[in-house]
């Protein structure tokens, strides 16, 4: 079942991948800034902000000189401030301790400003190409839904679905970029969270709720019939 997800859904993001601009480039630093700007923000918006602020700040050097002022500035109309200022305090420590060069394993990307567990995997496997997982909440829906039928995943959720996610991303770099963006994808696009976009899925066929909504719908269906 493992590998028929990952073959279904790597075929579907081939076909079907937004042009995002923060997916053009391996730059750890503006693949960090793209993933600070999406955190409980909608990907339109910072397709329109993600530019100005790199044409301001282009490098992680310019942006630890920058004054708080103007970082805030940069980021007004995005909302979540927390996140400029921690952005900001990240490049300053950088600069400061790591010689201005992002780490690239996600323990020690966990251990900057603003940094929590999806972010570290993120900027990990997006810059780096780690063969690392990257669970934020579109993921967590697709996982759930495919292997255990909507919202019956064991209780021990969080630890059950990052070592499911370590599980099934590929082991070459390249390929575990893709799984990443793709299964992100997929939950931003066709498995969203109120109405799931069942018949469209690439992955419906091995997908647990999938295949309980198309059993459900079919009876249904006789059940018309029968009246």
């Amino acid at each position: 079942m493992r590998t028929a997800f990952t073959r279904k859904l790597l075929a579907w993001w081939a076909r079907a991948a937004r042009d995002l601009p923060w997916r053009k480039t391996r730059d750890p630093y503006r693949v960090l800034v793209s993933e600070f700007m999406l955190q409980q923000t909608q990907v339109s918006r910072v397709a329109e902000y993600y530019p100005r602020f790199l044409e301001r700040f282009p490098d992680l050097e310019t942006l630890a000189r920058a004054r708080p002022r103007a970082v805030r500035e940069a980021w007004d109309g995005l909302g979540y401030y927390a996140r400029a200022s921690n952005l900001h305090a990240l490049a300053r420590v950088v600069s400061r301790d790591h010689d201005g060069t992002l780490p690239d394993e996600p323990e020690e990307l966990i251990k900057l400003p603003g940094v929590g567990r999806y972010t570290a995997g993120a900027v990990a496997t997006f810059a780096y190409e780690k063969p690392v997982p990257a669970v934020d909440t579109n993921v967590s829906r697709v996982l759930r839904r495919v292997f255990w039928r909507s919202n019956h995943a064991p209780r021990t959720t969080h630890r059950v679905l990052w070592n499911l996610a370590a599980a099934l991303v590929p082991k070459s770099g390249k390929s575990a970029w893709k799984f990443n963006q793709a299964v992100m994808e997929l939950g931003a696009l066709i498995c969203v969270a109120r109405k799931p976009r069942c018949p469209e899925c690439p992955v419906r066929p091995v997908c647990r709720t999938g295949k309980s909504r198309r059993t459900d719908a079919a009876g249904e269906n006789r059940s018309s019939k029968n009246r």
